[in-house]
């Protein structure tokens, strides 16, 4: 196995700077998820670590050999697309086999891997077919089969499930898992999808603008976000975002709303104590969609805050119904249990675990 190291990596296409400055480090048999939204860079930052792009400036190592100027097909990767790159008048037994048989690997040997891989993959039963005679996550299963019997250090994902439907989605991501728990390998994710992230990743590198915002392991990412953007992109639905103050009234809190919508979030006492002196600075606090429910459906537990606001929408997703309601103007979700849901217009009680709440600066966004 082999890690990947960047060093200063740089991108410019004309005067624009695509990847600015990013240094990785990537340990050998980790799976490191490049996540962000369209044009944030995940995809260039990818195709400089495979040779399809040449640096600007920085190093990229694939464990300790430096591959600048290596071309891709003397790296020892192996990259899987989104758009599969199939022969399609090729059956998938030739698809597979085709890379060996340029690179002159003896038959037996194509045989033994052809074998080995299509029996992982459970496609063994679709070796006489072509690509036109496949399903969508057939055809994917047959493109990462050319990409494992290369048998390379290190294995490149370009968002190889987006033009699957949701089932097959689900279903390819856990192969997937499988196959990285089986082989061990270093891999290099690219998606713009959290949930692909959060369920693949070892460690997720959450990108924006053509720098890293964060790189941690998943829970990490999800419960600790160093950022009002982290903190945004990750999670389905997203973290609510309150803009607020800070105020002293007895213990520290965050007045957000105004008028009649205004509500007091009593902070923990941990959190008051960090901010004391901070009184007025204007702060956004982030509350994930579970930490606010039905007031008195979950033990009881320390820093809980019970409002009331009436319920705009219920949006039924099967074990969670997501109620939405509205503070100071703002649209807020909470994630409660279908029995405890009622309709729009009625009011209701909710209960919100502050010592999970995250405060954040309203001018820099930064992580208080």
């Amino acid at each position: 196995m082999a890690g990947i190291t960047l060093k200063g990596v740089r991108k410019n296409f004309g005067a624009t700077e695509v990847i600015k400055g990013i240094d990785l480090q990537i340990e050998p048999g980790e799976f490191v998820v490049l996540v962000g939204p369209s044009g944030c860079g995940k995809s260039t930052l990818l195709n400089l670590i495979a040779g399809l792009e040449t640096l600007s400036a920085g190093d990229i190592l694939i464990g300790d050999r430096r591959v600048n100027d290596v071309p891709p097909r003397d790296r020892d990767i192996a990259m899987v697309f989104q758009s599969y790159a199939l022969y399609p008048t090729k059956t998938v037994r030739d698809n597979i086999t085709f890379g060996m048989e340029t690179r002159r690997v003896p038959q037996a040997a194509q045989a033994a891997a052809l074998a080995e891989f299509a029996g992982l993959l459970q496609i063994g039963h679709l070796l006489h077919r072509k690509p036109g005679q496949l399903s969508g996550g057939q055809r994917q299963r047959v493109a990462m089969g050319r990409a494992l019997v290369r048998k390379p250090e290190v294995f490149l994902f370009d968002e190889p499930l987006s033009n699957l439907d949701a089932k097959l989605r689900i279903e390819m991501r856990t192969e997937i898992k499988k196959l990285h728990q089986r082989l061990g390998k270093t891999v290099v994710y690219v998606t713009h999808d959290q949930i692909e992230a959060m369920t693949l990743a070892s460690r997720i590198a959450v990108m924006d603008e053509g720098h890293i915002r964060q790189l941690a392991d998943p829970a990490t990412v999800y419960e600790d976000p160093t950022d009002l953007f982290v903190a945004g992109f990750m999670g389905s639905p997203p973290m609510n975002m309150l803009p607020g103050r800070l105020v002293r009234d007895g213990g520290m809190a965050v007045l957000c709303g105004e008028g009649a919508s205004q509500l007091r979030f009593p902070l923990p006492e941990r959190t008051a104590d960090r901010m004391a002196g901070s009184d007025g600075r204007a702060v956004i606090l982030g509350l994930r969609p579970e930490t606010i429910f039905a007031a008195g459906t979950q033990l009881p537990g320390p820093d809980r805050f019970v409002f009331e606001r009436p319920v705009v929408v219920e949006e039924p997703t099967g074990p969670d119904t997501m109620i939405v309601f509205e503070i100071g103007g703002q649209d807020l979700i909470a994630r409660v249990r279908p029995q405890d849901a009622r309709p729009g217009g009625t009011v209701f009680h909710f209960e919100v675990e502050m010592d999970r709440a995250k405060l954040f600066d309203a001018k820099t966004g930064v992580r208080l």
